[in-house]
């Protein structure tokens, strides 16, 4: 069973510096809040994505996933992959794959989300560890776990969902 639902940090979790967030702050159910930073994702010098109107979803344990809008993704670099996953909150998830390499998904997006995530229909979200992922600048770090793709970057502190002994979160 959960017991952490973003109402009180628990003893293990870092404290925040200023500026920071804990992602024990953040709420569950997650929510989707809109975001003005500019986020770019890259594979080598191609420009995959660019945008300052990305919505941020935030949940305990996590750090947050950015879903970027589909006018601003070069989806024709894209091409989708098999499989699905469901996501308790948001639906059932599609995969793509940069089209010269077509063999691991590096993006998902959901085109039926629940209604509590309606606003990022056809979003799409990008794994940090597979292509190379910016907000204003600064690189992120992806989150741990193979399956999970929350992108950490100084302004957030964890300790994350995917980490070494977290799996009974």
């Amino acid at each position: 069973m959960w017991d952490h639902r973003g109402q009180t940090r628990p003893d293990f979790a870092r404290e925040p510096d200023a500026g920071q967030e804990s992602v024990w702050d953040y709420p569950r159910p997650p929510i989707a809040e809109a975001c003005a930073r500019l986020v770019e994702v890259r594979d080598g010098d191609t420009v995959l994505a660019r945008t300052s109107a990305s919505y941020r979803v935030k949940e305990t344990a996590s750090p947050p996933t950015f879903y970027l809008p589909p006018g601003q993704v070069r989806t024709e670099l894209l091409v989708p992959v098999s499989g699905t996953s469901i996501c308790e909150w948001k639906g059932a998830a599609s995969y793509f794959a940069l089209a010269r390499e077509a063999d691991e998904p590096i993006a998902w997006t959901y085109s039926r989300p629940r209604p509590r995530f309606e606003k990022i229909r056809g979003y799409y979200a990008f794994y940090p560890g597979r292509v190379a992922c910016y907000v204003d600048g600064e690189r992120v770090e992806p989150q741990p776990g193979r399956f999970y793709g929350g992108w950490i970057t100084s302004d957030v502190v964890g300790p994350f969902k995917g980490e070494p002994g977290t799996g009974h979160w």
